[in-house]
């Protein structure tokens, strides 16, 4: 079992090719979709008429299509690739019993939305009357992403350590200023001079709250379950109060799990995500909530089987490229008169919930995706 698991891991053909030799006697047809399930690589299996007899979870979260729906479905109706016609080269393949790979296709799923995968194609020519082909395809879009995910971390665990070095050096004499010009208010007889200490009091607790929330201490969450559509709803009515002339549509998944989050966390954060969207469309556009379920994910280095996916969609006029590789980092931003911390914190925010964020602009469509683990009952075992 444990050389099927990692033929299965390493490559899905040699593993399916490895139990129909039957080198493995006690392995059953169920025991053989799970192991496919968990694979990150999206698996389908086709007859001779091209037709899906299978696919497992990587493969459906790929082309947002069931496998209830897929079976017997034609691969040319299924499989939309806007660089390459894979039922072409499945055809190929077929015909001349020789592997395929064709790297950086860009396939189209149902919900219009392009990735990248490479596919490897190949022949299974057991039986000679009823021949079948395996494609496997693997996400590019996800590589990368969780390869900038990883940068990102470091980085960002980088600057919080020099922070915190400047933060001892920055509260201590601000502290000072503070205690000296109470003092001083007490002197003083004017109260048109007591007002400049105020002031002075003011501002200084005004940084002091800056440097702090640059910092985000680790303040212990209180992580309870709870509906992610609840955490929507509330962030939707509270921008709906504050910019009333925008509309916020909504696009949910009812069938989405529970999530083990701190709830107060995850509204900032979703909050300061769908604020920048509202400043992007302030002149006119739409802003979209959806919320989706993928499987087989990598977050923050750690596999998880179910992911609740929250977008935020605005139409506004894109995120500038000068700043696009730095937008999670503390002090940039695209607005003239903003602070250049909301998506800082939110990054902070969402990776202590055991989630990452990323974006993907462009005019007129700008898609923020945060990524939740799901707690599944089978990671209890």
């Amino acid at each position: 079992m444990a050389l099927v698991a990692d033929l299965a891991q390493n490559s899905p053909s040699r593993a399916l090719q490895w139990c129909r030799d039957g080198n493995v006697e006690l392995i059953s047809v169920q025991e053989v979709r799970r192991l496919l399930d968990c694979l990150t690589t999206g698996v389908m299996l086709f007859d001779s008429r091209l037709t899906i007899q299978y696919m497992n979870s990587a493969a459906e979260a790929l082309l947002s299509l069931s496998t209830r729906k897929a079976v017997g479905c034609a691969a040319r109706t299924t499989l939309r690739t806007a660089s390459a016609m894979l039922p072409d080269v499945l055809e190929r393949s077929l015909a001349t019993r020789q592997p395929y790979t064709e790297r950086q296709v860009t396939l189209s799923g149902l919900n219009a939305e392009e990735l990248r995968v490479d596919c490897i194609v190949t022949p299974l020519l057991e039986d000679s009357e009823s021949p079948q082909v395996l494609l496997e395809m693997i996400n590019v879009d996800r590589l990368h992403q969780i390869a900038r995910e990883e940068s990102m971390i470091a980085q960002h665990d980088m600057t919080h350590a020099l922070l915190r070095g400047m933060a001892h050096e920055v509260k201590n004499p601000l502290g000072g200023i503070r205690g000296a010009a109470q003092l001083l208010e007490r002197e003083l007889a004017s109260e048109a001079l007591r007002e400049y200490t105020r002031l002075i009091v003011g501002e200084v607790d005004r940084l002091r709250k800056l440097i702090d929330r640059l910092l985000l201490p680790e303040a212990a969450s209180r992580k309870v379950p709870l509906n992610v559509h609840e955490v929507l709803e509330h962030v939707r009515s509270l921008v709906q109060a504050e910019a009333s002339a925008i509309a916020v549509h909504r696009d949910y998944d009812p069938s989405l799990p529970d999530l083990h989050a701190d709830r107060d966390q995850l509204i900032q954060a979703v909050l300061n995500v769908v604020r920048n969207a509202v400043q992007a469309v302030r002149n006119g556009g739409e802003i979209t909530l959806r919320t989706r379920i993928e499987r087989q994910l990598t977050l923050g280095g750690r596999r998880h089987r179910l992911v609740v996916r929250i977008d935020v969609l605005d139409t506004g006029p894109g995120i500038p490229a000068e700043i696009a590789g730095q937008i999670f980092y503390p002090m940039v931003s695209g607005r003239a008169d903003g602070t250049g911390l909301g998506l800082a914190i939110t990054h902070a925010l969402i990776h202590r919930q055991g989630g990452t964020i990323s974006f993907a602009s462009q005019p007129g469509r700008t898609v923020f995706s945060i990524w939740l683990p799901a707690p599944a009952h089978d990671d209890r075992d």
